[in-house]
């Protein structure tokens, strides 16, 4: 019966994922072909439909880069940093006014606003406010605190787009939070209560464990956009001074329309890829073994 079942079901199959193999095939497949054909070349965009083979000379040229090496820190660094901060904000806030959201649901619609507005504008806002010389926070702080701070210089710049991102994306967690903490079942916090369990017992053993794999989801997915940050830093900073805030999507813009070196931006971009395929494939078999287990 099962091969019959199968045999039957197996033309419907073909048939229904026809369609997004070809998908995939054109818009992805394609490109990275070509792309990885580019990696491997001498190219420039005076030789793009003829590309020289050049071996594995854009790897190497990418590998000894400091530059390279730099970004890639900067790029961890404030990605692992964004993470945590959006959702550890957002899990507090989540509970935090979660009895007030379900009064006036309203509430989440204006929390949800800083959403709306693209990174690229959000970056042009904060450059005019916090310039140094014709930014109005750093006016007042001089005027009536007698404190000046370079919010955009090489000591504080990292700091201050870390805060800028928090700040922007920290609803997105905030709404992740709040409808996991809702969807909680209420018999459950409930019989808690009823075994005399203090509101903190409840959040440590009850709520925040069933929150758990909306909590690794937005930590994984929060992480993965601050890893790639390009439009607000480049609009804020750029690549900084000597490069001190140049992400990995900034070096990989530069070196391919700044300096015009395809071939090396290419072998970047092939690096990126492959690291974060082998980081995604680990999380993925890790979380189906705990996934066994847990069976």
């Amino acid at each position: 019966m099962a091969t019959t079942r199968r045999q039957i079901e197996a033309p419907a199959f073909r048939m229904l994922a026809t369609p997004l193999v070809a998908f995939l095939l054109l818009f992805l497949g394609f490109p990275a072909i070509v792309n990885l054909i580019y990696s491997v070349s001498d190219v420039t965009f005076e030789t793009l439909r003829q590309p020289t083979l050049s071996g594995f000379g854009n790897f190497v040229a990418v590998a000894t880069d400091g530059a390279f090496w730099r970004a890639t820190w900067f790029s961890l660094r404030f990605g692992l940093l964004t993470a945590v901060l959006e959702c550890a904000l957002g899990l507090f806030l989540a509970i935090f006014l979660s009895p007030l959201i379900e009064k006036r649901s309203w509430l989440l619609a204006i929390l949800m606003m800083p959403l709306m507005v693209a990174p690229a504008l959000v970056g042009l806002m904060y450059r005019l406010v916090l310039h140094e010389f014709v930014g109005p926070v750093p006016y007042y702080l001089w005027a009536y605190f007698g404190a000046s701070i370079s919010f955009l210089g090489v000591d504080s710049a990292f700091w201050t787009l870390v805060a800028i991102e928090t700040l922007q994306w920290t609803p997105f967690a905030l709404l992740l939070f709040y409808m996991a903490y809702q969807a909680i079942p209420v018999e459950v916090t409930e019989a808690a209560t009823l075994d005399g369990a203090s509101p903190f017992q409840r959040l440590r053993d009850i709520e925040l464990p069933l929150m758990m794999p909306t909590i690794a989801v937005a930590l994984l997915i929060r992480f993965i956009d601050g890893f790639r940050v390009f439009d607000n830093v480049y609009v804020l900073t750029g690549s900084g001074p000597g490069g001190s805030t140049a992400s990995l999507s900034i070096y990989i813009y530069e070196a391919f329309f700044k300096q015009g070196a395809i071939g090396k931006a290419v072998a970047a971009s092939v690096i990126l890829f492959a690291a974060s395929f082998v980081v995604l494939y680990g999380l993925n078999a890790y979380a189906a073994r705990r996934k066994g287990k847990g069976r």
